[in-house]
Order: C-alpha cells, then structure tokens, then sequence
C-alpha cells in the first residue's frame, strides 16, 4: 500500500527544464529530455508522495479531473515500477495522456490533498509530471498499439472538427464499432493541439503517432474540407448516421472601440499563433513576426503566455504582457478560492521565466501610429475593475496616462464562442447567448442525430474537458445508434468546476 507519510520523506521535484539560453533558441520543447533510467526513478520516487488518500479529490469531476483519471491508482502502480499495468489504468480513462501531460493545468494538482496546505506539506504530488511520464514510456516500449473493434455496427459517423474534443469522440466510436470520418477545415488535423498551442509546450511529432495509431484502429480523416462550404450539410446528413459537432470556440474577442485599433502591427493572438506554429511544420515564415520589434500582449492568460513564449523565439526586443486585473497572490487564498477549488494564485509559465515584463491594473487607452500607419507606440492608463448589479464588468481608468513603445500588439483577451457558419445554419442550430451550442442529456442537439462536445458546448475551456466532453458524447452517439451502449461517460453535459460564487 501507499506510504501515508511518503510526502514527508520525498521533496516535491517538478520535472527539470532546459536552461532559458537554450530554449530561446529553438521550438524544441521546454522540458529537458531525461534518460528512461533516470526518469524512471525519479518520477516512481515523486509518486511515493501520493497518500492513496480515502477521498482522492484529485479525480473528483467538480474540484479535480473530470475525466475520472484514478491518479491514486497508476501513482501506485509507477511506485512500484509496474509501468505497463499503470499505462493500462490511465488510458482507460484518458484517451490521449500524453497531450493533457503537457498542456493541462492540471486541476487535479490544485485539488491535491497535499495542496491544503502546502507550506506544510511540500505541495501537491507531481500528477501531471507523472502522468506525461507515463505515457511517454508506454509509447517508447511500444505499450501503446492500435485497439482494433471487435464488431462492426455498419453505422457511419461524421465527427467535425479534430482538436481533442473530436479525437476523443472518434476514437471511443471507431473502438465500439461504428465507421468515423473526422472531418478538419485545416490543412492538417489536431485543431488547436496543432496550430494554437506552440511546438515549444507540445512537439507535434506527439500528436502525430497518436493520428497514425486512429488510423490503424479504422478512423478516416478528411483534411481541408469545410462542412457547410466545401461538402453541404445535406450532402454530410445523407452519408451519416449520426453527426458530432467539435469545432471548437474559436470566435476571438477584439476590442475595436480602441482608437488606432486599425493601424498595422495590431492583431488577435491567433492570427499570431497559428502562422508561426505553421512556419515550425515547414510552410515557410510567418507574415506576422515579433523580430527587433517591442511588443505588448494585452490579456494575461494561458493565450497570453502563449505569444510571449513565440515572440522570445522570434527575436523580440521588448515584450510586455498587459493585465487589468490586480496582481494575484502567490499562495491560496481560502476565503476566496478555498481547497480544492481551483485556487486565484499568480501562475508563472516557463515563458514567463524566458523574460519580459508583467503589468498589472492597466489597460491600453488609445494606440499611436507612425506616417506609414504603423502602430509605435500605446497609450496605458492604470485602471479599477468593477462589475455591476448583473456582474458586468466596467474597466474605470484612474491614473495617469503613460505611452509605451509598441511595434506589434496582440489581443489575448479569450474567446467569445463558436465561429458563426453557413453549417450552423444549414442544421438549424442557434447559438446561447455564451456564444455556444446548446445540447440535451444525451449531448444531442436540437437538430436530430447531431451532437455536440468540447469547447463547442462549454466554451473556451481545458483540454481535459474536451476529451471528457468527447468520451461522453461518443456514448450518446452510441446509444443512439445502437440503443445501449458500454462506453464510459465521465461527465454530464451540465457539469461545472467547482467555485465560488
């Protein structure tokens, strides 16, 4: 059994990172690549520090990870160097471990017993670390192969959009039989796991091997096809049993009410991310470039960070990142986001570490251009942020006002749901007033037989989500079809973190 004072014998040791200098450098990924010995041994001592506890709150679907990973399990099962029987638990509940290893904030940490009180205890167990570790070296000793269907159903499902959300429903309902095509307007599949998040957090090469695997299990991609425009829906509904609907919330908030928000050098954070992430996959240089440029993010989030890890490695001369929310602090604070919510703490993100400045309760007042129609420079005033009776937010400039030199600016300030497109349309669905598509028990729209999952129904929201949101919506695909169904489903399509309110 777990050693309940494992935490107090081991120090909590995050996994080791390349040194600033070098990673600049390159899009490599962040974290040093280890020998399998060495991590091994590291990771099975890191795992010890798991208590096994009677309530394990880390998997817990409102405070930890909605995908029901049983993280005492395979933290067990790595202590006692069983990786293959580890790599077996955490795949039968999380399709694709080697993506949320890398990209998730990891709730599961922030809901760690551990995490009560972490000055005391050293901190949480190193969930995502392991994790990421786990899968890694299933892959490596070729743990990982095709899981073919035992029967076919003779049912054809279309399932639009390939980010995690899609893969996740693709992949449970080619495992239970039916026939899928993955359909992706892009020129490659992966949605935002291939063009928003930088090649530096995730190597697509990652991406790639878990593709070719769907493909051997049966799963059919079709590329550059834009449902709605480049096949109709009729033609989508007469070919398809049944329809999953995971395109993502990729409608970016701008601000345009910003005088100068028209001079060139101005853009959304994705119109920045997705060229350079193609330039990384040999499509040549991005038209958009932080190069000798002194830059300014505006927004302070994941996006945020994003861009900033990119323009270090594009050369930038200066980058800010702007915020006009008050700094947080660096310890949780219970009144406000008591365990194991997740906690409102000042998150620091290995690009934050590469350099470049942090400004709190400002915002842009105006932008300046030069005679060409370039922007040069904003105009910043420090600001109070306040909501009113119906919780919406006003940003009230009180200070004074400051000019900052500003060649290239980003908007990173989220996203405000689902792109509006002729297929909405031609399905007859209508978007809540969050911006999203709305769905029954089942995940089955209103339009009969098509369903919906990841960010496409919950909105902007963790890569975990997305694949809990696709493993259930898969089972309401299959009981559909076939009228009952053995796939799991981890999650409710009313689900919410747990907060408070």
């Amino acid at each position: 059994m777990a050693d309940p004072q494992g935490f107090m014998k081991v120090v909590k040791k995050d996994a080791p990172k390349r040194p600033v200098t070098e990673r600049i450098g390159d899009w490599d990924e962040v974290y040093a690549e280890q020998p399998a010995a060495e991590r091994a041994r590291e990771v099975a001592e890191q795992a010890t520090r798991c208590m096994d506890c009677g309530v394990p709150f880390c998997h817990s679907g409102s405070a930890g990870c909605p995908l029901g990973n049983l993280i005492p399990d395979w933290n067990d099962l790595v202590r006692r160097d069983r990786w293959g029987a580890a790599s077996e638990r955490l795949h039968a509940t999380n399709n694709f471990p080697e993506f949320t290893g890398r990209v998730c904030p990891a709730p599961c940490e922030a809901a760690c017993v551990l995490s009560i009180a972490e000055n005391d205890t050293g901190g949480s167990v190193t969930i995502k670390r392991i994790e990421q570790a786990i899968a890694d070296a299933a892959w490596e000793g070729g743990i990982v192969v095709p899981q073919h269907p035992v029967i076919s159903t003779g049912k054809k499902v279309a399932v639009v959009g390939s980010g995690p959300g899609g893969l996740a429903a693709a992949q449970q309902l080619t495992r239970a039989g039916h026939d899928v095509t993955v359909f992706e307007r892009d020129d490659r599949l992966g949605g935002l796991l291939r063009y928003g998040i930088p090649a530096f957090k995730m190597d697509k090469s990652i991406l790639e091997r878990r593709l070719s695997q769907m493909r051997s299990e049966g799963t059919h991609f079709v590329t550059d096809c834009e449902v709605g425009v480049d096949m109709t829906v009729e033609q989508l509904r007469a070919r398809f049993d049944a329809v999953v609907l995971a395109v993502g919330a990729l409608r970016a908030r701008d601000n345009t009410t910003v005088e100068g928000r028209e001079l060139k050098g101005i853009h959304l954070a994705m119109d920045h991310l997705v060229p350079s992430n193609r330039e990384c996959e040999g499509d040549g240089a991005s038209p958009i470039t932080a190069k000798g440029k002194h830059v300014v993010i505006i927004g302070g989030g994941d996006t945020g960070a994003d861009c900033l890890g990119t323009a270090h490695r594009q050369g930038a001369a200066s980058v800010t990142q702007l915020d006009y929310n008050p700094e947080l602090p660096t310890e949780r604070d219970d009144e406000r986001s008591p365990w194991p919510s997740w906690p409102m703490v000042l998150r620091t993100s290995p690009a934050h570490a590469e350099g470049g400045v942090r400004r709190y309760e400002v915002a842009v007042q105006r932008f300046l251009g030069d005679e060409q129609g370039n922007v040069r420079s904003m105009v910043l005033a420090e600001v109070k942020v306040s909501r009113d009776a119906e919780g919406r937010r006003h940003v009230r400039p009180v200070g004074e006002e400051v000019e900052l030199p500003c060649e290239m600016a980003l908007f990173a300030i989220g996203f405000e749901g689902v792109e509006y497109s002729r297929m909405l349309d031609d399905l007859g669905l209508s978007l809540t007033r969050r911006g999203v598509l709305s769905c029954g028990p089942d995940w089955q729209t209103t339009a009969p037989g098509v369903f919906v999952c990841g960010d496409a129904h919950r909105g902007a929201s963790l890569v975990v989500w997305a694949i809990a949101e696709g493993r259930s919506a898969a089972r309401g695909v299959d009981v559909y079809l076939s009228g009952h169904s053995d796939l799991p489903s981890p999650v409710h399509p009313t689900a919410l973190p747990l907060a408070v309110v």
